[in-house]
């Protein structure tokens, strides 16, 4: 099976390396520093055990070079959804399926409208990973990965057998709604305070004013859920975002890599979904609201920050 990993990033390259040797792989990505350093010296990658390898893989921002894949993986950010899947639909065959496992709300429906919705679906992963710099890994580990069934497309039950031989537990369910959601009252909470404080996940619960922003953060999200009538895979937003923040303690969220690199974030998939969901529903979100104007504006004015 052919497979295209659009996203150079941690995850793209996280689910490349595990998946290379049970399938053909190639990364499309356009990170120079990135790109380069796996075409020239490979992915070093970092186990949570501390065990480290180096793995090759093909990496390219040539198109051409990529012939026609079976199944497209998008893990970009949200904000290159859409261009992400405008490459996509130049390699991936008329029979192949493109799958999302990107953080937030509304890449789906980017992929439905780019490509065909007959051979797209979505999973939630719970797998954490980091770059420490172009081409080191460290794999801090995670749970199972859930996939969409949507229609049963005959390449579903192929790509989860590839994921559980890359030691990626994998499972189809029907309906990926309440996981979705219950992962982004852990992403609202955790990752833009650990971008805007430049801090790892658990030195949010060692502050008393982060850990109150965090917690409110994630009631919001439950109050949204509720109202939506999406039942959460918890009794309690605040206290799984703090269980989140616990179990990946050492871990760098993709925001805070994001805002280290000075490139845009997630946060309209995250905290902006979260007020545009609120706002709909007529349930207040004034923390996700602040969270989205302050990440903004720290990205905004990048360029003009005053370093030590």
């Amino acid at each position: 099976m052919k497979i295209a990993i659009f996203g150079i990033g941690a995850m793209g390259c996280l689910f490349g390396a595990r998946l290379s040797p049970h399938a053909d792989v190639i990364l499309v990505g356009k990170w120079p520093p990135q790109r380069q350093a796996l075409q020239q010296q490979g992915l070093h990658l970092i186990h949570p055990d501390g065990r480290e390898e180096r793995v090759q893989l093909q990496a390219t921002a040539d198109l051409k070079s990529v012939g026609q894949a079976d199944v497209a993986l998008i893990l970009t950010k949200s904000p290159k959804t859409a261009l992400a899947c405008q490459d996509a639909a130049q390699v991936l065959k008329p029979d192949g399926l493109a799958i999302t496992l990107q953080n937030g709300l509304g890449n789906l429906e980017v992929l439905d409208q780019r490509l065909d919705a007959a051979r797209c679906t979505q999973g939630v992963t719970s797998q954490g990973a980091y770059l420490k710099e172009p081409g080191l890994l460290r794999y801090a580990g995670g749970g199972p990965t859930h996939l969409a069934r949507r229609g049963d497309h005959p390449h579903l039950r192929q790509v989860k057998a590839l994921f559980e031989k890359a030691g990626f537990a994998t499972e189809i369910i029907e309906d990926l709604t309440s996981l979705q959601w219950g992962k982004l009252a852990a992403n609202v909470a955790i990752n833009p305070l650990t971008a805007l404080l430049r801090v790892h996940n658990g030195a949010l619960l060692e502050s008393p004013a982060a850990r109150l922003l965090l917690q409110s953060a994630a009631q919001e999200v439950g109050a949204v859920a509720k109202a939506k009538g999406v039942k959460l895979p918890f009794a309690d937003a605040a206290v799984w975002a703090q269980e989140v923040a616990r179990k990946t303690a050492r871990n760098r969220s993709s925001m805070l890599q994001d805002a280290l690199r000075g490139v845009e974030t997630e946060i309209n998939a995250m905290c902006g979904a979260v007020v545009r969901e609120g706002q709909a529903l007529g349930v207040p979100t004034p923390v996700n609201a602040f969270l989205l104007q302050l990440m903004t504006a720290a990205t905004e004015t990048t360029s003009q920050r005053i370093m030590l």
